[in-house]
């Protein structure tokens, strides 16, 4: 196999990695095409994921992480360089399904995303999430504009009646929303597009042709209302769901979303930099708490339903 292709270099490209972060994996593919021991090594391993499918993707990247311990490199930079070799494959794999050029990259424009994070939280180039990445290589995870979505089957032991009469029960259908860290404002146009070209895929899989979307995150959280600022997205955001449950956390998991490297600091050192982070920060630092919520809604094609 070849490792530093064209196809690796013009799938960086077209993401605009940071030259950083493009010049280490470059570097990367480069030994893997120099040193013949460890090239052949890591072709044996994606051949075990990627064609004869014998091994898990988490068993994969374990095997990954001691090669990377073998020849002196960082075990998120080999991971990541791994699973962007294998997005070639990924292309085929969208192909055969009839899946659009234009979805294949929405989906896998996640991966920039899990770059940039792991610069800024762990100051290396490469991923620390490798093992999220097994939907993407099935197929079951896609990108449709802003958001990722997952056909699955709500498994809690509730029910919700949503405002427009709808019942939503154990063992419904929803899409899982993802949200990635894409940097694209979570704007009415932005949100609203994605929706759309969703129901053109999966409104099929609903008996009455409405899509139920539902997504389990922090930006859903109640107390957003008391302390963001009236214009804020993630406020207009909020407004499509309807919330079935919420938590408040002691812990706030999901800080590094947030505050990044500096997640963790005393709440007065928390940077104050966006107006999110501010607002943040803030409202720690005056002794509350912070949390995430489950929300769902129903959309017909070109609105939402209430």
């Amino acid at each position: 196999m070849l490792h530093n292709s064209p196809y690796i270099r013009s799938f960086m490209e077209r993401y605009r990695y940071p030259a950083a972060a493009a010049d280490c994996f470059t570097a990367v593919e480069q030994r893997l095409d120099d040193e013949p021991d460890f090239g052949a090594a890591f072709d044996r391993i994606a051949n075990g994921f990627l064609y004869q499918r014998t091994i898990s993707l988490g068993e994969a990247l374990r095997q990954i992480d001691a090669l990377a311990e073998k020849y002196g490199v960082h075990k998120y930079t080999l991971e990541f360089v791994f699973i962007m070799n294998g997005t070639e494959e990924a292309k085929r794999r969208y192909a055969a399904a009839h899946l659009s050029d234009e979805v294949f990259y929405d989906t896998w424009d996640d991966l920039r995303c899990k770059l940039l994070e792991c610069m800024e939280c762990k100051g290396v180039p490469g991923t620390f999430v490798g093992g999220w990445y097994s939907r993407f290589f099935d197929l079951t995870l896609r990108g449709y504009g802003r958001f990722e979505y997952v056909p699955t089957v709500f498994d809690w032991d509730l029910e919700y009646t949503m405002k427009c009469g709808r019942v939503f029960r154990p063992g419904d259908l929803y899409l899982d929303m993802h949200i990635p860290s894409s940097g694209v404002p979570l704007t009415d146009e932005i949100r609203l597009d994605s929706y759309k070209k969703a129901y053109q895929v999966y409104a099929p899989l609903f008996p009455d042709g409405k899509i139920v979307i539902g997504t389990m995150t922090w930006l859903l959280y109640p107390a957003h209302r008391k302390f963001l600022p009236e214009n804020s997205n993630v406020l207009r955001f909020m407004d499509d769901f309807e919330l079935v449950s919420f938590e408040i956390k002691d812990d706030f998991y999901y800080d590094w979303r947030i505050f990044g490297a500096d997640a963790g600091r005393p709440y007065g050192e928390l940077p104050r930099d966006t107006s999110l982070r501010r607002a943040y920060a803030d409202w720690l630092a005056a002794g509350n708490k912070a949390g995430d919520a489950f929300g769902i809604f129903l959309f017909d094609g070109e609105k939402i339903v209430r």
